[in-house]
């Protein structure tokens, strides 16, 4: 799959938007994506990441959040594949910039949308 210019959507990110989103589709989308866009958001919210990092994670949320991309998010098991590439793709540049505390408290959030059975979803993030 290839994937679309996701910056084009920087402008779709506020964080109003993002968790209004993410509760809507937590338990359509699954553990992986909401844990992925998750560990961004709150990545986005430190202090020790660079201003090219916080620009392409932006980009990628606003994907995310945006109802106009590549597979719309209304057509059923397909429509949130799309959006889940750019979080990984996002996810994995950014990765040594994520710490320890962000992946604690992107989990403690997760948990409180999915059981433990589905939280194991999470251990095969990549």
């Amino acid at each position: 799959m290839e994937l679309p210019d996701f910056m084009q959507y920087k402008d779709k990110f506020s964080n109003q938007n993002f968790v209004e989103k993410i509760s809507r589709i937590a338990k359509r989308a699954g553990a992986k994506l909401v844990y992925s866009a998750l560990i961004l958001y709150y990545t986005l919210q430190s202090k020790d990441v660079s201003m090219t990092d916080k620009a392409i994670i932006i980009g990628a949320l606003g994907y995310l959040i945006s109802p106009i991309d590549v597979i719309p998010d209304a057509i059923p098991i397909a429509g949130l594949t799309d959006d889940l590439g750019v979080l990984a793709y996002v996810l994995k540049k950014v990765w040594g910039s994520v710490s320890e505390e962000v992946k604690q408290k992107a989990k403690d959030k997760l948990s409180e949308w999915f059981d433990e059975d589905e939280m194991k979803e999470i251990d095969e993030l990549f």
